[in-house]
């Protein structure tokens, strides 16, 4: 069984080689991503593996049926990168709907102390034996209120951590959860109240540019923005507004609209050509990650693992849980 395994990793390959090992399946890794011009090396295979970033459109979708891909397993949660309803009864999809919320989670909250306790620029001084604390002062957490947008199961592991600092939690979902330590409200509602907002929604028609002119203007003075799930949740122009009008008094992002052509490479040593990401790099109050929120060894080897399984049942015609369906 032939799969071609785009957008690969050395630490995605080590994770996928242990849990292929002893299978039919055979791997052929490309570091390219999937897209028009480079969905031709998927020609032979019996099914792709593909990440956020690449671009699963109708031409490509058109391609893979007409080299015999039979399917498509995706090893990430989102799948908003793909056309599903053009996909359907061409091709089956399917996803790793969870492999850790611990881990992105975790990266939020730690991306928020970075922040909040200026330890990003701490580590630079200390480095340079400066031992100065001029400009680190911080806020405690204990008593603070935090405005979690989608409670699924990341959601949720970020309310539990927020509980453990005794912070005051405001949540948004279409869906109600009962829980004793969060209280639910109508989005406007927590945009006004919350001092920090950490979104953890999946990006949709309904929640492209949740942050925006619009509900930046709603929140609180000195708000700090939290992103981890997907770029497009943010619209950046707006953000950087935001920032500059002090109405923003941070951002932490895991996740950038336009990523997808630089997020998981290295370019110190090019000229990075989005002025709108050197913006935001360069501002002072403002930490980014290159999707890195999910990276821990526990959710790689459950991706890998969940994704081997889809491959075996996709292969042999039977019903996946995780299939997409549009």
């Amino acid at each position: 069984m032939k799969i071609a395994f785009f957008d690969a990793k050395q630490y995605d390959k080590q994770s996928f080689d242990m849990y292929t090992k002893g299978t039919d399946i055979s791997l052929k890794y490309y570091e390219t991503k999937l897209s028009c011009d480079t969905v031709e090396l998927a020609k032979g295979s019996d099914g792709v593996c593909a990440f956020v970033n690449d671009n699963i459109n109708k031409k490509v979708i058109d391609a893979l049926v007409e080299y015999g891909v039979k399917f498509i397993v995706m090893r990430c949660a989102g799948y908003n990168n793909i056309d599903i309803k053009y996909a359907k009864g061409k091709i089956r999809i399917a996803r790793v709907p969870a492999y850790s919320p611990y881990s992105i989670a975790e990266h939020a909250m730690a991306m928020l102390l970075c922040s909040v306790r200026r330890i990003h620029k701490a580590f630079i001084r200390t480095k340079d034996f400066n031992f100065s604390l001029n400009g680190l002062k911080g806020f405690d957490l204990n008593g603070k209120t935090v405005g979690i947008i989608g409670m699924g199961k990341i959601g949720k592991a970020f309310s539990d951590i927020c509980h453990g600092f005794n912070m005051n939690i405001l949540a948004y979902d279409k869906i109600y959860t009962y829980s004793n330590s969060v209280k639910y409200i109508e989005i406007d509602e927590l945009f006004k109240k919350s001092d920090i907002i950490s979104l953890h929604c999946p990006l949709t028609e309904e929640t492209r540019h949740l942050i925006n002119n619009q509900s930046i203007s709603m929140m609180k003075n000195g708000v700090i923005i939290i992103n981890t799930s997907r770029g497009a949740l943010i619209n950046t122009e707006h953000l950087i507004e935001g920032i500059k009008s002090r109405k923003i008094g941070a951002a932490c992002l895991d996740v950038y609209e336009e990523e997808s052509e630089l997020f998981f490479e290295d370019f110190s040593g090019h000229i990075v050509e989005d002025d709108i990401l050197t913006r935001l790099i360069s501002m002072p109050n403002v930490i980014v990650t290159s999707h890195q929120a999910y990276l821990t060894e526990e959710a790689l080897n459950n991706i890998a693992e969940t994704t081997v399984k889809n491959i075996m049942l996709l292969a042999s015609e039977k019903d996946c849980e995780n299939e997409i369906k549009a």
